[in-house]
């Protein structure tokens, strides 16, 4: 008996540790780096390797946004009176934020296959554009400068 419910609590464990890889990731942790990560050198290359950024297919990210900015202030943007057209003609709207936002932005630079991937880091301040739900920010649609 108490063989059984020591194999139970692994399975039980081990479904968890499962549900929790296939877990979509949110916006915060792909997008949001607040306060600013303290990486002395080659930031992109860290956080994309550290924040599995990739494509479903496991290739690089050709470009990839880190907002240095609270969360709340980037949930506040589904607020925003400025509606845009989202990208691809979509019908649904998107919400652009009503302050610039300092973010950083990685360019892929060399390498195809995750995790061999290497990017060119570029510091700026932009409005951000963004889908949402009920719950607030979805996905970063692009930033403008």
């Amino acid at each position: 008996m108490v063989l059984m419910v020591i194999l139970f609590l692994l399975l039980l464990f081990w479904e968890n540790e499962l549900n929790e890889e296939v877990m979509a990731a949110t916006l915060d942790q792909l997008h949001v780096d607040y306060p600013q990560s303290d990486v002395p050198v080659r930031y992109c290359n860290h956080m994309v390797i550290q924040r599995l950024i990739k494509e479903p297919n496991n290739t690089c990210k050709k470009e990839h946004v880190f907002v240095h900015e609270r969360p709340r202030n980037i949930n506040s943007v589904c607020n925003s009176l400025r509606k845009v057209a989202c990208q691809n003609h979509s019908t649904i709207l998107c919400f652009q934020s009503e302050t610039k936002f300092k973010m950083t932005v990685c360019k892929l630079i060399e390498g195809t296959r995750y995790p061999a991937c290497s990017y060119h880091i570029s510091l700026t301040e932009g409005f951000i554009v963004v889908t949402c739900d009920d719950m607030g920010p979805v996905n970063i649609q692009r930033y403008d400068e």
